[in-house]
This record gives C-alpha cells, structure tokens and sequence, in this order.
C-alpha cells in the first residue's frame, strides 16, 4: 500500500501508551456529553502505524447511497470481541489499559484508515448508542494528523481536535446521542489512521 506519510524523526522510541494518563484533560460539553484528550499519550506510536497498514485486515466497505452502491471514502479493519488474530500486542496492552481507567470491557477494536485527503468520514454518532445510553469510544490516532470535529446533533458550533501522532481522544457521557463527529475531506494531507475501541455491555456502577 504506497501512501503519503512522513514518521517521526526520532528512532528507537518504545512503543508504550502513558499508564498515568497525566496529560489527559476532560473537556465538558452540553447535554451531559464529555471528551478526554491527551495529546502524544501513545509514544513511539509511528511503529503501531507502519505494522497495521502491513499487517491488518484491510477491506473496502460500500455503502448505498441516492441509490447507487459506492466506496466507502476510507480503508476499515475489524477485530471483534473474541477474535484477537492478528491484533498488535501493544494494542492488547491499550485495550486493557483503557478498560481500566475507564471501568468498562472494551472488547471490540476498529480500524480506519484515511489514505489521503480525500478520505473522510461524515457526520454522525456511533451505532452503539442504539444499546446503551452513554456508552465510550476511545480512539488512538496515528500518523499524520487529521481534524477531528464535534458538534452538536442536528448541527450548531463545532469543536475540533487535530488528532495524530499517538494521540488519544475518548468520547463520553451522552456524545454518541447528543453530539456528532466527523473526519472532513481536506485539500492535502498525509496518511492517518485510527484504532478506536468500543464495548458491548454497559459500566456496572461500584457497591
């Protein structure tokens, strides 16, 4: 897979995400909504970048639309809950970290991968919030960066990040139901990719 994507210049860093989160900052948003984000908290993560665009299962989805059947603007991956084949150890090792700090099973690791500019993805909330009622979805961002933008559902004022290069981003509270997001086209931009986990039962409250 050639793509436009320029690394780090520095070698030889583990691959290792902050188990202290000490740089994750929660930003409250309306309608019980919340987002963590810190910056940089996967290092070394140019390594995690160049061993899934190699070894992942890569597919191009399609999706019906003005009643044509079209490429999906982006490369997906999947690996369910159960299914680790394949999966990176460091991404185990993130899965469980998160599913710590957060107090929930992520059991279900998603993978995009926009090539270039011209990949995106559209406005929208994540299916999981038709099972539960605040659900989490942690995403790790990879390789170039991207604009990530959050606005409220049925539109509004946007909030953006501009997530890459390890940074990790965890959407909360109400989002899914209250908030949408987005990955807009852009002119130019190098490679990015996204490791994003969900899970399938809700948090069981402590006591």
């Amino acid at each position: 897979m050639s793509l436009a994507w320029q690394g780090s210049l520095f070698t030889g860093q583990v691959t290792m995400p902050d188990a202290s989160f000490a740089a994750c900052a929660r930003n409250e948003l309306a309608g019980g909504a919340w987002v963590d984000h810190a910056p940089g908290w996967l290092a070394g993560s140019d390594d995690l970048f160049t061993e899934l665009v190699e070894t992942a299962p890569w597919r191009q989805r399609q999706r019906r639309m003005y009643e044509k059947v079209l490429d999906e603007p982006r490369l997906t991956a999947w690996w369910g809950a159960g299914d680790d084949a394949g999966l990176p150890g460091v991404v185990a090792d993130i899965r469980t970290l998160l599913s710590g700090r957060y107090g929930v099973a992520f059991d279900s690791v998603g993978c995009n991968l926009y090539r270039d500019g011209r990949d995106s993805v559209a406005w929208h909330g994540d299916t999981v919030r038709k099972r539960m009622a605040e659900p989490l979805v942690a995403i790790v961002s990879l390789g170039e960066p991207r604009r990530f933008l959050l606005r409220p559902r049925g539109g509004g004022p946007s909030r953006r990040y501009d997530l890459g290069a390890g940074d990790l981003l965890v959407m909360g509270g109400t989002c899914q139901h209250t908030w949408e997001h987005c990955v807009p086209k852009v002119r130019s931009a190098g490679a990015r990719l996204s490791v994003t986990f969900r899970h399938s039962e809700p948090a069981v409250s402590p006591g």
